[in-house]
């Protein structure tokens, strides 16, 4: 690919581009007050820090003459002093948009300190002078402005310099534009969008840059992009996902990109020692320390991060850790090795009916209660779990005929059919026999079709008459 190397450039640099421009192929602004502030979240946590990188931004270079007129890279270069450049941003838009919004919020400021005025020296943001006709690009900048209007009386002197001077991006340009249209078409429109655990593997890779080496980066990356793209998206959003939710008394059926700050916490290195985040911090550099101890070349201990699925997560290395261990925890509850130990494991993808969408729905729903199960307890009382864990989901089958994903999601939340809620009642308790002795209803009647071996369990059980 024909382009320049790729050079860090400060917010500044940025906003004072005489050159820059949106081009008319690009989107409409969409960023939402949800997105400002956690931009400007993010610059004022990390405001102590030498720097802080806010993502990439891709351009496109095309030339010109004094007229206007469009010109080749060779032309320009004869004649630069009246010739020039355009510089298109093919992907970064909502991103500067909204540093051009901050910019604009700081400059109107009213009664500016002297030492902000001083930080502010020679600040004149070009891209103020962009139009938007797009009603939604112009809704999305008058809302978010107002919030942005309202979140400037947190920023100093010293915020305003580290934003202008210490947040930087990664500028990336192409001078082809027949590069520019590829890489747009392959980000927008006919390229698969980012998945969500996607936008979190960027979110907690640069999560990583301030407390790991570049060869754990890398080891990371590598074993992530190692993972089966449909196992990874069905791990989190038939299981994280819901399994989280569903503890906290959340609906949980569809994990999109708006729901991906759910796996998002907090970071190990952040100042503010928050007396929520303190046993995490602990537990985070105690395992690190022991892992790293001259001792473990003798001994060849490793110890684990002890993970809990509805614990905050902390950002960066220990969320991808988390991540393979809760993938190796679902592939061993649904294993042969699993199944052929206890029966109901088998009897649950071999029924006549398992095949049918709202079986698999039940399913599911069964899975990650026994995740949750095992993931609090262990293996204590494991086959009276499965047993307990089995008559309560399987009762919403034999109580419909048709069973949705809303009717699933109504169900874990203990709305309609349930009569517990039953995650909830998982992160309450602190005891496995909380949960074995729950009080269960006894069905008499079976609305469902295709469920013999299901009832045949529920008779066994004790929970059929």
């Amino acid at each position: 690919m024909n382009q320049n190397q790729p050079q860090i450039i400060k917010v500044r640099e940025l906003l004072t581009n005489d050159n820059l421009k949106i081009p008319s192929y690009q989107r409409p602004y969409k960023w939402t007050t949800k997105n400002v502030n956690q931009l400007i979240d993010d610059v004022l946590i990390h405001k102590d820090k030498s720097e802080y990188r806010l993502g990439t931004l891709v351009v496109h270079n095309h030339f010109h003459d004094k007229n206007n007129k469009e010109i080749s890279e060779e032309e320009y270069h004869k004649d630069k002093q009246n010739n020039r450049i355009i510089t298109d941003i093919v992907d970064g838009q909502q991103r500067t948009i909204t540093l051009t919004l901050i910019a604009y919020a700081i400059t109107q400021k009213q009664n500016k300190s002297k030492e902000e005025e001083k930080a502010l020296k020679s600040f004149n943001p070009k891209l103020l002078n962009l139009s938007f006709v797009n009603d939604i690009s112009k809704a999305n900048i008058q809302n978010n402005f107002k919030q942005i209007e309202r979140r400037i009386a947190d920023f100093d002197e010293k915020s305003i310099w580290f934003f202008l001077e210490k947040c930087t991006l990664v500028e990336v340009v192409l001078n082809d534009i027949s590069e520019a249209f590829q890489f747009f078409d392959s980000q927008n429109a006919r390229g698969k969008d980012l998945e969500p655990h996607d936008l979190l593997k960027a979110f907690h890779l640069r999560e990583m840059n301030n407390f790991s080496t570049e060869e754990e980066r890398k080891k990371t990356v590598e074993k992530w992009e190692s993972l089966d793209t449909a196992k990874l998206s069905k791990l989190f959003s038939q299981y994280l996902f819901r399994i989280r939710n569903w503890s906290n008394g959340h609906s949980a059926r569809y994990f999109s990109k708006n729901e991906v700050d759910v796996f998002k916490g907090v970071s190990p290195n952040v100042e503010e020692n928050y007396p929520f985040a303190a046993m995490l911090r602990i537990a985070h550099f105690y395992i690190e320390e022991y892992n790293r101890s001259f001792h473990r070349n003798i001994d060849k201990r490793i110890m684990n991060f002890p993970f809990q699925i509805d614990e905050t997560i902390i950002n960066g290395k220990r969320f991808f850790e988390m991540i393979e261990h809760y993938q190796v925890m679902i592939d061993n509850v649904k294993s042969k090795e699993m199944s052929d130990k206890y029966p109901i494991l088998n009897t649950i993808k071999t029924y006549d009916g398992s095949f049918r969408t709202g079986d698999k729905y039940i399913r599911n729903l069964f899975y990650c209660g026994l995740i949750y199960y095992i993931d609090k307890f262990g293996d204590k009382d494991l086959s009276k779990a499965i047993d307990k864990i089995f008559i309560w989901a399987y009762s919403l089958r034999l109580k419909l005929q048709a069973v949705g994903l809303d009717s699933v999601d109504n169900f874990a939340l203990n709305q309609g059919h349930s009569q517990i809620q039953f995650f909830k009642k998982i992160k309450e308790t602190i005891k496995p026999n909380d949960i074995l002795n729950v009080r269960l209803e006894t069905f008499k009647d079976n609305k469902s079709s295709k469920t013999e071996k299901i009832v045949e369990h529920f008779k066994n059980l004790k929970y059929y008459e």
